[in-house]
């Protein structure tokens, strides 16, 4: 009992104060921006660059997602055998170089070199979790996560709406290499916060020694569980933002660009107001959480089909910001649960391949749908998905709550 009391206390996470995991998810935040701000505004940056037509916009859109898919298991493995800490500030400095390179480029191959760089050099994400992995457990690791999504949230609405305000003074092109100045801000930032312990964590399906205690192991399957979800909620929901605009202006003519834009950032605005009674409702039974999440979104998508009024709309969205909050939350809950004797540069890693790899099949998906079909197929599609998963992941659900 005594060795197994040491053991236990050797391989103890370092603890990171309040302080220092705000500070993680404002450092992912400041990084997001050029990341999450600028590709909205591709069809404005490649005419200068020889694309006249902006043909190139939508595949450039997700180059960054590709290598960044490719990338994030590598350095993920790299994490846990030189230091999060290390690995973290890589990235942060490997998106302040892409920046820079993309925003001084002055050819369509070398700005496409730029964005494959920002893919295979970032990872700041996957990079961001393992660190609070390695430092966290338990609630506190899932609210740390859940924070995480929330500074991926507030980029995503509040990163657009920048980079348009400060257009009529500097191209979009041009802020790449202004907005390289965050993540080196972040780098500076993260450089006082402490380095977790390197010493490997043990196998997922490694034997537990004897006299240790049965939870001291991830559940079973807990880890393909989490990136089949992972991978559903994704598809489920990105699938739905490319054509979502052009689905309202043709459903709502006159309203506005300005208010298309609200429509589209309200179910994300949800998740920061919402994340801490979800958190606190969810953080012991995830896996319903998620599963209600799914349902929500299932709901709210299949709505827009005949959606034709401001007012429903507005609740539907509304809808689908709660079912997003609920999944994401949830997600963050299990990603905890499987990172408990696991490496956690390793894992994320991996989670953040998955979750990649669903955005980019739900880009070519929303593609394909929307020619053969008009802008609200993607959304629809997203909705089948995301009833699918709920309905599917709900034995699994019941077996868990025996």
């Amino acid at each position: 009992m005594t060795a197994v009391l040491e053991r236990t206390k050797r391989q103890a996470p370092a603890t990171l104060g309040n302080r220092q995991i705000h500070a993680v998810a404002a450092c992912y935040f400041v990084a997001s921006f050029a990341a999450l701000g600028l590709p909205p505004y591709l069809t404005q940056i490649l005419p200068s660059l020889g694309d006249r037509e902006a043909r190139w916009a939508g595949l450039l859109y997700i180059v960054p997602t590709v290598f960044g898919a490719l990338g994030a298991p590598l350095w993920g493995r790299l994490a846990d055998r030189y230091g999060r800490k290390r690995l973290l500030l890589r990235a942060q400095l490997g998106l302040a170089v892409s920046f820079l390179l993309a925003g001084w480029a002055d050819s369509l191959p070398a700005f496409t070199a730029a964005l494959v760089l920002q893919g295979v050099l970032g990872g700041t994400f996957a990079a961001s979790n393992g660190y609070l992995a390695a430092a966290l457990d338990g609630s506190r690791l899932s609210w740390a996560l859940t924070l995480m999504q929330g500074a991926a949230r507030l980029a995503l609405v509040a990163a657009p709406i920048v980079v348009g305000s400060l257009s009529p003074w500097v191209s979009p092109h041009r802020q790449y290499a202004l907005l390289a100045v965050l993540p080196l801000a972040a780098a500076l930032m993260l450089a006082a916060l402490p380095e977790p312990p390197r010493a490997a964590r043990p196998a997922a399906d490694a034997p537990a020694a004897e006299g240790d205690e049965a939870d001291e192991s991830p559940a079973p399957g807990s880890l393909r569980l989490l990136y089949a979800l992972e991978f559903a909620f994704v598809l489920a929901t990105v699938i739905s933002y490319p054509y979502l605009i052009t689905l309202v202006e043709e459903r709502l003519p006159g309203l506005g660009s300005l208010a298309s834009g609200v429509l589209f950032a309200l179910p994300h605005v949800c998740y920061p107001l919402l994340a801490r009674p979800v958190h606190t409702a969810v953080a012991h039974r995830p896996l319903l959480g998620a599963v209600t999440g799914f349902g929500l979104v299932a709901v709210a998508l299949a709505g827009h089909w005949g959606a034709g009024t401001l007012v429903s709309f507005v609740a539907l969205r509304l809808l689908l910001g709660a079912g997003m909050t609920l999944g994401l939350v949830s997600l963050s809950a299990l990603a905890a649960e499987a990172s408990r004797g696991r490496r956690p540069g390793r894992m994320f890693g991996a989670l953040e391949f998955i979750s990649k790899a669903g955005a980019v099949v739900a880009g070519a998906v929303a593609a394909v749908s929307n020619d053969l079909w008009g802008p609200a197929a993607p959304i629809v599609a997203g909705s089948a998905v995301a009833a699918l998963t709920a309905l599917v992941s709900t034995p699994t659900l019941l077996r868990w709550s025996r």
